[in-house]
C-alpha cells in the first residue's frame, strides 16, 4: 500500500473536530494554508467535501459524521500504540477527564476525589456527566474517558473492573414510623407512601417484583431524576426512598435523615467501572482509575459542607 498517509487520518481527526481550517492547523501546529490543501487531498481521496461552508463557518457533510466517530477512534489507538507506557506523574498531567457516574455516586465520592486530584495534580480538569449517554456509543466515541456505577450495559470490548457491592436501604425522615429502630415487615414496607429516583420516571423494578411475589404492591406517590432532589423531599415529607447502603447512607444521615433495612430478599448491587481499550495502558488513565478505586472502596464521611448546620 505505498500510497496509504496514515497523517491524513490524523489530519482528518483535527478537522472534524475543530470543524475550522484555521483550528486544526493550530491543533497540529501547521500553517492554515498547508491545512487547506490537505482537507483537499483528503476530499479527492474520500471523493466528498468533508467540510461545506455555512456563513463564515463550515460544517460536515453527512459522510464527514458518520466517519467523525472511527477517525477519533483509530487516531486514539495509534496515539496509545506509539507512546510507551509509563509510570503517570500527575503533577505533570494537564488534561481533562471525563466521567460518567451517577449524582448518588458522585455526591458519595465527589469531594474526595476532586481534593485528591487538586493536591496530586492541579492542572487536571474533572468533567463529570450524568447517565444521559448510558446506552450510546460515547465511551468508544472518546466522549467519556471513565464510567461509575452499575455498569450492566456496555459492549463486549470494554474494559470493567468490579470494585465494591452494597445492598439496597430505605430512607426516610427522622421520626418516621419505618425509622424507630425495627426493622420493618414486608407489609408495613410496603403500605408507605414511596419516592423513586429515576431519569426515566421509573422506580427499581426488583423491590416491585420481590413484593408482587408476596402477593404486596407499593404506591409510588412521586418519580424524581435525581438523588439530592429525593433526599430533600424526604426530609421534608413522609415519603419513603431507596438507596445503595454504601453510597446513600453517608448523605442521608448528613441531612438528618435515617435508613432502615429492607424486608426484602434483594440482589446485592455491583458498583464497577468501565474504559475503553485504548485507555487499558494510557498513564494517566491508569492514575485516574486508581484515584476513583481508593474513593469508591475507602468508607468515606459526610462531606463537611453538609454537617455545617
Amino acid at each position: 500500500m505505498p500510497d496509504l498517509d496514515l497523517n491524513l487520518l490524523v489530519a482528518l481527526d483535527a478537522l472534524l473536530e475543530e470543524g475550522s481550517v484555521t483550528g486544526a492547523a493550530e491543533r497540529l501546529h501547521t500553517s492554515a494554508p498547508a491545512m487547506s490543501r490537505t482537507l483537499g487531498r483528503l476530499r479527492r481521496v474520500l471523493g466528498d467535501p468533508l467540510l461545506v461552508r455555512a456563513g463564515r463557518g463550515l460544517v460536515p457533510t453527512p459522510r464527514a459524521v458518520e466517519l467523525r466517530s472511527e477517525v477519533r477512534a483509530l487516531v486514539s489507538r495509534g496515539q496509545a500504540l506509539l507512546i510507551p507506557p509509563t509510570a503517570a506523574e500527575p503533577a505533570e498531567l494537564n488534561r481533562r477527564f471525563t466521567l460518567q457516574t451517577g449524582d448518588i455516586l458522585l455526591t458519595t465520592i465527589g469531594a474526595t476525589l476532586l481534593a485528591t486530584v487538586r493536591a496530586q495534580a492541579p492542572s487536571v480538569t474533572l468533567r463529570f456527566l450524568g447517565d444521559d449517554l448510558e446506552g450510546t456509543s460515547a465511551m468508544r466515541d472518546g466522549l467519556i474517558d471513565l464510567e461509575v456505577g452499575v455498569t450492566d450495559h456496555l459492549d463486549p470490548e470494554t474494559r470493567t473492573e468490579p470494585l465494591t457491592t452494597t445492598r439496597l436501604v430505605g430512607i426516610a425522615r427522622t421520626g418516621h414510623p419505618l425509622s424507630d429502630g425495627t426493622p420493618p415487615t414486608a407489609e408495613k414496607f410496603a403500605a408507605a407512601d414511596h419516592l423513586t429516583v429515576s431519569r426515566h420516571g421509573r422506580g427499581p423494578a426488583q423491590v416491585d417484583q420481590r413484593l408482587a411475589q408476596l402477593g404486596l404492591s407499593r404506591r409510588v406517590v412521586a418519580s424524581v431524576p435525581s438523588y439530592p432532589a429525593a433526599l430533600l423531599l424526604l426530609r421534608d415529607t413522609d415519603l419513603v426512598g431507596l438507596a445503595p447502603a454504601r453510597l446513600g447512607t453517608p448523605t442521608a444521615e448528613a441531612l438528618g435523615l435515617t435508613t432502615f433495612p429492607l424486608p426484602l430478599d434483594l440482589p446485592d448491587v455491583v458498583l464497577s467501572m468501565a474504559w475503553h481499550p485504548r485507555n487499558d495502558q494510557d498513564a494517566g488513565h491508569r492514575w485516574l482509575r486508581d484515584l476513583v478505586r481508593d474513593a469508591v472502596t475507602t468508607p468515606t464521611l459526610p462531606h463537611p459542607a453538609l454537617t455545617a448546620h
